[in-house]
């Protein structure tokens, strides 16, 4: 009898046994608008694999920057990450493709941009030996600082923050005549408060969501680049999912990552009309400056394709896209 018993109980514990978890590390904090869409779709591979398939996400930078969280995963402490296109563009250089400096102008653009280079950019990603679960847009990034630049003897002098790791914004700004201040998100704040820091490159809902809106006063209104995260997964871990729970984790994601690009659109609309209520003022830049800010961004994508370091197809797929006439 005890030894059926024990049989019995084995094969119930099996299924158990043979769940697989995926740990998936992001920056976004708890309660945020990521995190709310990410875990909703992580309750939705659980259903759809019947228990099979577990998703635990560590946020708010909990497990390092990009670079860490990337280092882990190769290391299989963790299976998967929502990265920014900067670190992941060590992996894969077409990854910083959407972030191409004055690329876009418009949502909408950036939509009809998608429809063709997600797929190529899936096939690129799994090429190197990452699974792209999805890729959501964080929105447009626009110099804000306390000051208005309109014109090209506004920018002089300006301390001007970038990422520490954004290759491409450095050297669009140092095109520019700008000399930027690469550090890491965190210490911006501080810089801000201490003067170290007088402008800055984000979206409006970053600015008030990391509580840098109070040290900003002017917003130049010309949109710089459009930030994404993606989500991606070691393809190890992937492979050993069933083609049946891959569907399901593939299909939880995408729709996640779906609502997430409504949102964010919706956020960022909201947290620029609080910034102006608040008596931040929205600038246009005299023409001439702008052409020279765009000329910068141009200049600086030639490079990159020539060198290699995005794909001349790529980038040519994007432009076709943008520059279609829009649909009715």
């Amino acid at each position: 009898m005890s030894r059926l018993l024990m049989l019995l109980l084995l094969s119930l514990l099996a299924p158990l046994a043979a769940a697989q978890s995926l740990k998936i590390a992001t920056l976004a904090p708890d309660g945020s608008a990521w995190m709310r869409e990410l875990r909703a779709a992580a309750a939705e591979v659980k259903q759809g694999t019947e228990g099979r398939v577990e998703v635990k996400f560590y946020p708010g930078g909990v497990m390092g920057n990009d670079a860490v969280v990337m280092r882990k995963m190769r290391l299989g402490q963790l299976q998967g990450g929502v990265l920014t296109s900067s670190e992941l563009s060590l992996v894969y250089p077409d990854a910083q493709a959407y972030s191409l400096p004055f690329l876009f102008s418009s949502w909408d653009e950036v939509a009809r941009a998608r429809a063709v280079a997600d797929p190529m950019l899936a096939r690129g990603f799994e090429e190197r030996g990452l699974r792209m679960l999805g890729v959501s847009g964080v929105g447009f990034a626009y110099l804000m600082g306390d000051k208005p630049l309109r014109t090209r003897a506004d920018a002089a002098g300006i301390k001007l923050w970038v990422p520490a790791n954004d290759t491409v914004a450095i050297r669009t700004f140092q095109a520019a005549g700008v000399s930027p201040i690469p550090l890491p998100i965190g210490d911006v704040f501080t810089s801000l408060q201490t003067g170290m820091v007088d402008t800055v490159a984000n979206t409006p809902s970053g600015a008030v969501a990391l509580q840098w809106h109070g040290k900003i006063r002017h917003m130049a209104d010309l949109p710089l680049t459009f930030v994404v995260g993606y989500l991606v997964l070691d393809d190890k871990a992937w492979k050993k999912l069933s083609p049946a729970d891959q569907a399901v984790v593939a299909r939880a994601f995408d729709a996640a990552g779906r609502r997430m690009d409504a949102t964010v659109q919706r956020d960022n609309e909201g947290a620029l009309a609080a910034m102006k209520k608040q008596g931040m003022s929205v600038n246009a830049l005299d023409p001439a400056e702008a052409a020279r800010w765009r000329a910068a961004g141009e200049q600086v994508i030639s490079r990159m394709s020539a060198s290699g370091e995005i794909s001349p197809a790529l980038l040519a797929a994007i432009r076709q896209a943008v520059a279609a006439p829009k649909a009715n």
